[in-house]
């Protein structure tokens, strides 16, 4: 069985991520969930990446769910069990990246995709890209808490059950009007467009970016009266604010150094 790969590209301060498992839609094998596992230490570790973007690679889809063929040697629910907290884990991972991350969606994004999708900050998709994560209607698993709880972050409850429960795929227009897309892009002009996005984001800040991710990860655990003043501290005390005032004072643009 081919075990597929996550391709992983340093260009400049981008991280570009591959998901690639030619001719099963990308669907994620055991080896390209442990490569995500890695990213949040490689990104932690290298202060000079700002923006990491994940795509499918080929074009034809972002990742259409786990690989099926890896279920056929499951026998006891224990297994279910250890894949579905294998699954929690890089999605707990994913969430803990430092930079932007941006999600390119082409085609489907389903069952797992769904997932990785969902862990990104922003998402761009193709008119063609779809969104679900249909198991009461194909494979009769289920999802687990940490899947379906940033489903209701980015999707709301009611449109996540409803979705869940009709095994129901969501356009790419209705994934856009809840607020899970940020914006359509037509195939012809993506790679430009997205280009430009993640150039925009490298152009920002990395501390305030790095400060908002953590206070939004709070803000979703304990609520919006949840304490910040260590993130807030971090920040108002840094060269990078420092320089900013000067700078706009000034008039005169800013190089971000990140500390």
């Amino acid at each position: 069985m081919s075990s597929g790969e996550l391709v992983v590209e340093r260009e400049g301060p981008i991280l570009r991520l591959w998901l690639s498992n030619p001719g099963r839609r990308n669907a994620i094998t055991w080896p390209m969930y442990d490569g995500l596992l890695r990213v949040r230490d490689l990104v932690a570790e290298d202060p000079g990446i700002r923006v990491v973007a994940l795509r499918g690679a080929g074009g034809e889809a972002f990742a259409a769910g786990t690989d099926i063929r890896q279920f056929a040697d499951f026998e006891t629910g224990e297994q279910g069990v250890e894949y579905e907290h294998r699954v929690g884990r890089v999605i707990a991972s994913l969430l803990d990246i430092r930079v932007p991350v941006v999600g390119i969606v082409e085609g489907p994004a389903v069952g797992a995709g769904l997932a990785l999708a969902a862990c990104c900050d922003l998402v761009v998709a193709t008119p063609d890209a779809v969104f679900g994560a249909p198991v009461a209607r194909t494979l009769g698993n289920t999802l687990p808490p940490a899947v379906v709880a940033r489903l209701r972050q980015r999707l709301g409850a009611g449109r996540t059950m409803a979705m869940l429960l009709t095994a129901r795929l969501l356009p790419a227009t209705e994934a856009l009007t809840a607020g899970f897309v940020t914006e359509i892009i037509e195939r012809d002009s993506l790679d430009q467009q997205v280009d430009e996005l993640l150039q925009l984001i490298c152009g920002n800040a990395p501390l305030t970016l790095a400060a908002l991710k953590e206070v939004e990860r709070r803000i979703d655990r304990d609520g919006p009266g949840v304490d910040a003043d260590d993130v807030l501290a971090s920040v108002y005390s840094s060269q990078d604010f420092k320089s900013g005032v000067a700078a706009f004072l000034e008039h005169r643009t800013i190089e971000w150094e990140g500390r």
